[in-house]
């Protein structure tokens, strides 16, 4: 790349990325004022109660939930939710109690409608049950009934069926956990019929801390519980909020605190927002006000940016120090703003999480410092930065943007923690390339590292399996680290099958390259179908699957197998269109993935499944050519998003039906362009880090840079399926797809683990590019 086409790079992003952060300024300007409680206070003399919904103690207005307070005659505070919407929960460090629940205990006895069952023995191990003659023993894995497991129900999908082989077989610690549910007409699987209730009416599965089984009503269904001789409702329930710390009403979390006969509760995570502080409150509750300030930092947040301060200063001298006459200054500016980017997004996602987020103008601030750096740290700014930089900034005007106008603080957390994140990575990717050391390293340690990571995604994965759930384990997706190793792992392998000689090792080395790429493919194709039971993810490892094969096809002259993947490529876009016309009736008795398809081919009978593409088609129309404000969205900017807010997963998976309704059709034409020009980078880059391995004269120096080639290929592949999806859902040319628009959707864990790793690998492969062509200069000249 030369200076010139450099400096036009870097001029065209920093104009770019100077627009949109003065879009973001504006937004934030203009955003409505927002007055919410910070503290709430419920005055109860003893033996009183108070019946309240959930928005008389901060809860958003759309919440619906209810709830009484009472106190009882030694005093004691008491909560029992109504049992329509939703149910509370009281938490006191690792310990949880969840009203409408109760944990099992021998001795018991519960009424789900007409089926009255006993509870015999109880224990960490299993619960037995039984009804009459008919005795059941689930372990948290598997229902048994009269000794044996009961059939796969005829409507369980492929996972779920792989899901109950695999727990007959397997041992406890390694079985898939799956709840016993009551309800519906049939016993099978782990269900127990119930007459006249639909499934799931209560459900029994084993606690967190997997000493016991807890019982849990659905909510608005009734299931009388008979314990001691006592016989109760399980859904009206109190729960002792004395010696709790937290209350959860719905959404929102109240943090306690008892002075005598008033209850003080500290509203956190989901609170509702008024445009003044004049709501009407109901006898006994009283508010103290605060608004939200675009650049506020809470006060806990003060020390520990004095630490991230000292140690960016001190991070700094030493570096500077121990640099080289000519690069102190350099050096040391490098690691004191890489270590300050990385602490302060340290301390602003600690802040997020725990319930007091920063201004979002200060978040504003961290990101406008991550892509600053970035733009101008590099000596040569690649065109992969040049486009991903404005990209990132898209993201955020779009998420700050949704997050402004909306009715409750829960939507500005998607800005706040991609801001966070940002600002780490920047931060992060600084410090590693300062450590990176001038020569590669060997392949033996490449490999060691590679296997590694292998290895740790691997332990993600069954953690998700073991602990998480489709949404992904401790607030991460492991799915995304998994997709990195997968890339990682498999360009390894492709480097050195394209290699001129065989690779070095022996058998056992030499098997365990192949075979890790392939675990890892089927274990992330088991968590795809069995565990988040969605087949969505193996679109996407499709696409991945394909791009690799026809890098390769290309990269060793294969123009038959080129070909060939080609018209496989062409007869699946054949398939889609095609689809269309099947109907629904074929497509009813289908066993894979019917009613997604259903739904996409006639959305309008299904109303609620259809719920995310009716909302986005209305506002992908509302959006037109130039936005719902018929000025691309600028009239609109930080002012409310009206009904997209409505939108399932609008911030996720439908983030392009915002971006559409907000900012139109030609903005849409734009972005699509950006996100091409970003694809033609990465693989441009890719293609020429091929040509420095075959005008590579060592053997190590050409593997590692096919490595960077097919690793670039394969991170291109993926975002290219992001791409494709999200907009093919979100215009319904696809089935909906649960997969995020990189960049611009609110995706933690796909920002972290994807996203940045890959700009960071194209930064350094750029930079070994320069620099060994500034070598092979020299060399030249010497010569």
């Amino acid at each position: 790349m030369t200076p010139a086409s450099s400096r036009t790079a870097r001029v065209c992003a920093g104009a770019a990325l100077a627009a949109l952060c003065a879009l973001q300024m504006l937004a934030l300007l203009r955003a409505p004022a927002a007055w919410m409680p910070a503290r709430v206070a419920v005055m109860l003399a003893p033996g009183a109660a108070l019946d309240l919904d959930h928005a008389a103690l901060g809860a958003p207005a759309d919440d619906g939930g209810r709830l009484q307070l009472r106190r009882g005659a030694d005093g004691s505070w008491w909560a029992a939710a109504d049992g329509a919407a939703g149910t509370l929960l009281v938490q006191d460090g690792e310990r949880r109690r969840r009203s409408g629940s109760v944990v099992l205990r021998p001795g018991q006895q519960f009424q789900p409608g007409a089926l009255r069952i006993d509870v015999g023995a109880a224990g960490a191990d299993a619960v037995s049950l039984s009804a009459g003659r008919t005795a059941w023993r689930y372990d948290g894995a598997l229902l048994r009934r009269d000794g044996r497991p009961q059939p796969a129900c005829p409507d369980a999908r492929i996972g779920t069926r792989l899901a109950g082989l695999w727990n007959r077989i397997a041992p406890g610690m390694l079985a898939f956990g799956r709840p016993l549910i009551f309800g519906g007409n049939l016993d099978c699987g782990n269900r127990i019929a119930v007459a006249g209730l639909p499934a799931p009416a209560a459900t029994v599965a084993r606690s967190r801390s997997g000493e016991d089984f807890v019982l849990a009503a659905a909510p608005s269904v009734p299931v009388l519980l008979t314990e001691d001789g006592h016989a109760a409702l399980l859904a009206g329930r109190p729960l002792r909020l004395d010696g709790g710390q937290t209350l959860v009403a719905g959404r929102t979390r109240l943090l306690l605190a008892m002075d005598g006969d008033v209850l003080h509760l500290r509203p956190a995570g989901h609170v509702a927002l008024y445009p003044d502080a004049a709501p009407r409150l109901p006898p006994g509750v009283t508010w103290t006000w605060t608004w939200r300030a675009p650049w506020d930092l809470p006060a806990q947040a003060g020390v520990p940016l004095l630490v991230v301060l000292a140690l960016a200063g001190a991070g700094a001298l030493a570096t500077a120090l121990g640099a080289r006459a000519g690069m102190r200054l350099r050096a040391g500016a490098a690691a004191g703003t890489g270590l300050l980017l990385a602490g302060a997004g340290v301390v602003l996602f600690w802040l997020q999480r725990s319930g007091a987020p920063a201004g979002p103008g200060l978040g504003l601030v961290a990101a406008w410092a991550a892509l600053a750096f970035a733009l101008l740290a590099p000596r040569r700014l690649d065109p992969v930065l040049a486009a991903a930089l404005p990209l990132l900034a898209l993201g955020l005007l779009a998420q700050l943007d949704l997050g402004l106008g909306a009715p409750d603080t829960a939507w500005l957390r998607h800005f706040h923690k991609t801001a966070a994140l940002l600002a780490l990575a920047c931060g992060a990717a600084t410090l590693a390339g300062l450590v990176r050391p001038a020569r590669p390293l060997p392949q033996a340690r490449i490999e060691l590292a590679l296997l590694l990571l292998t290895g740790a995604a691997l332990l993600a994965l069954l953690l998700q399996v073991a602990y998480g759930d489709e949404t992904g384990v401790f607030d991460l997706q492991p799915v995304e680290f998994a997709k990195l190793a997968l890339a990682a792992l498999s360009a390894h392998c492709l480097a050195l099958a394209c290699a001129d000689g065989p690779a070095p090792g022996g058998a056992w080395r030499r098997g365990l390259r192949l075979a890790a790429p392939a675990l890892l493919f089927m274990l992330l194709l088991g968590v795809a179908l069995v565990q988040v039971d969605d087949y969505s993810p193996l679109v996407l490892l499709a696409l991945w699957a394909g791009t690799m094969m026809l890098a390769q096809a290309l990269a060793t002259r294969r123009r038959g197998t080129a070909f060939a993947l080609a018209c496989v490529g062409c007869g699946a876009v054949l398939a889609v269109a095609l689809l269309r016309g099947v109907g629904a009736d074929g497509i009813a008795r289908w066993d894979f993935y019917a009613d997604r398809f259903l739904v996409w081919l006639d959305p309008g009978t299904h109303p609620h499944t259809g719920q995310q593409l009716l909302l986005g088609a209305r506002a992908i129309a509302q959006g037109g050519w130039r936005g719902a404000d018929g000025a691309f969205g600028m009239a609109d900017l930080g002012l409310s998003p009206g009904f997209a807010l409505r939108i399932p997963a609008v911030q996720d998976d439908f983030a392009a039906s915002f971006f559409l309704q907000r900012h139109g059709l030609l903005a849409a034409v734009g972005l699509w362009l950006l996100q091409a020009a970003f694809l033609a980078a990465v693989l441009r880059l890719a293609v020429r880090c091929w040509l420095a391995a075959r005008e590579a004269r060592d053997y190590r120096v050409a593997w590692l840079a096919r490595l960077r080639c097919f690793f670039l290929a394969g991170g291109a592949a993926f975002a290219f399926g992001h791409f494709l999806l999200s907009w093919g859902t979100n215009l319904a040319i696809f089935p909906v797809m649960g997969q995020p628009m990189s960049f611009l959707s609110a995706g933690g864990s796909h920002l972290l683990f994807f996203i940045c790793p890959l700009l960071g690998a194209a930064a350094a492969s750029s930079q070994s590019l320069e620099e060994n062509e500034s070598c092979r200069s020299t060399s030249n000249m010497k010569s």
